[in-house]
């Protein structure tokens, strides 16, 4: 199974969940926003270079992710400090 990194700010309620190989650092070509009204929230999907996509945003992160992920995610935030 593939290791994924996922990050949370929880002041922000914002999360990031990593599509890349976690010892590389891949730049983000361009953004494809989501439709607010259709997902209840804010969703960014993050592609390459060559359009592979490489991560999602997700706002209000608490109402679109599993609580499990978000507890495990890597802190961004002055709690997870």
């Amino acid at each position: 199974m593939a290791d994924v990194r996922v990050t949370y700010d929880k002041t922000a309620n914002a999360a990031y969940v990593y599509l890349t190989d976690p010892q590389t650092h891949v730049k983000s070509a361009h953004m494809y926003p989501c439709d607010p009204v259709d997902v209840d929230g804010m969703i960014n999907l993050d592609f390459d270079e060559q359009d592979r996509l490489i991560g999602i945003e997700v706002l209000a992160a608490t109402s679109k992710l599993p609580e499990y992920l978000l507890r495990s995610a890597e802190r961004l935030d002055a709690e997870g400090a």
